[in-house]
C-alpha cells in the first residue's frame, strides 16, 4: 500500500525530536533498507521494534518478510502515529505503548524471534544489558548505538574501548560491527556517528546465577579501570579469587580476555 511521506507525517502529529527521550529520527529509506537487511532472512520472525518514533523503521520492517512486528513506544504521539499505520497493516504491526525497560519483551512476540532497534541513546546501554540476561530466548539483536558505545560493544582486550559492555556482550553473544552512520541522516542530527550492530546468541548460555556473577565481577574490575586488579576487586575478595583463577593481581582489567572473566565469575559464584 502507498504511504505518505514520513516528513509529511511528523509534522501532523507534532512530532518533533525530544531529548530527553533521545531521539533522532533515520529517514532515508535506503539507508533503512540497508539496515534491515543486516538482520538476515526475516521471514517467518517476529520481531520487536523498541522506540519507532515516526516508524522510518517499521516501514522497513514491513517491507520485509518479517511475520509480525511489535513496535514498543514510550512517546503518545508516536504511538498514535505507529497506531495509524498499524491500521493499513491488520495482523503484521502491532503497537504497545510502555516502556521497553520495564517489560519482558519475549511476553509480546513467539518464536522465532529478534529486535531490531534504532535505540534511544539515553536507555540503549540499560536495554542491552537486560536482553543480554535472556539471551538464549533471542535469535538475533540488530541494533543502532551511538558509535562509541557500538565500538565498546565489540571492543578486544587490551583496547581503549574494551570495558564490562564488551565482556557481557561478548560472552553471551557473537558481535559483529556492522555499518557507521554520520549524523546527517538523522532529524535532527546528533552530535556524533552512529552505528549498527549484530548480536547473535551463542548455542550454550550461562544459568542466571553466573551471569548475574559475572555482572558484579565486571562492575567491579571495570569500576576503577585505573587500579590493579588485586585492588579493583578487593570487594568481592580479590586476591583469594585472582588466585584461584591464575591471574596476576597486578593486571588491569582491559587485559585480561572473556575467557579469564568468565573463570573469575565462575568462582566468584562458587564462593572461592
Amino acid at each position: 500500500m502507498a504511504l505518505p511521506a514520513l516528513r509529511e507525517v511528523i509534522a501532523r502529529h507534532g512530532l518533533d525530536a525530544r531529548r530527553k527521550l533521545g531521539q533522532h529520527f533515520l529517514l532515508d529509506a535506503n539507508l533503512i533498507g540497508r539496515i534491515v537487511r543486516q538482520a538476515g532472512d526475516l521471514a517467518g520472525r517476529h520481531v520487536v521494534e523498541v522506540g519507532p518514533g515516526p516508524g522510518g523503521l517499521t516501514r522497513g520492517l514491513l517491507a520485509s518478510a518479517a511475520a509480525e512486528i511489535v513496535a514498543v513506544e514510550l512517546d503518545d504521539r508516536a504511538v498514535a502515529l505507529i497506531g495509524e499505520l498499524a491500521e493499513g497493516f491488520a495482523g503484521r504491526l502491532r503497537v504497545v505503548a510502555a516502556d521497553a525497560l520495564a517489560l519482558d519483551l519475549t511476553a509480546l512476540v513467539a518464536e522465532p524471534r529478534q529486535i531490531v532497534a534504532n535505540l534511544p541513546y539515553n536507555v540503549a546501554s540499560p536495554l542491552l544489558v537486560g536482553w543480554l540476561r535472556q539471551a538464549a530466548r533471542w535469535e538475533r539483536f540488530t541494533l543502532m548505538f551511538q558509535d562509541e558505545v557500538a565500538e565498546r560493544i565489540c571492543a578486544a582486550p587490551d583496547t581503549p574501548a574494551y570495558g564490562r559492555l564488551s565482556v557481557l556482550a561478548q560472552w553471551i553473544c557473537t558481535a559483529e560491527y556492522r555499518m557507521r552512520i554520520p549524523p546527517a541522516a538523522f532529524v535532527p542530527p546528533p552530535k556524533v556517528n552512529s552505528a549498527v550492530v549484530t548480536l547473535t546468541p551463542r548455542a550454550e548460555q550461562p544459568a542466571p546465577a553466573l551471569f548475574a556473577a559475572m555482572e558484579r565481577v565486571t562492575a567491579a574490575a571495570f569500576g576503577q579501570r585505573r587500579k590493579m586488579l588485586r585492588g579493583a576487586l578487593k570487594s568481592i575478595g580479590g586476591e583469594r579469587l585472582l588466585a584461584a583463577a591464575g591471574i596476576d593481581g597486578v593486571r588491569r582489567a582491559e587485559t585480561l580476555d572473556i575467557a579469564a572473566f568468565a573463570r573469575l565469575a565462575a568462582l566468584h559464584l562458587e564462593g572461592a
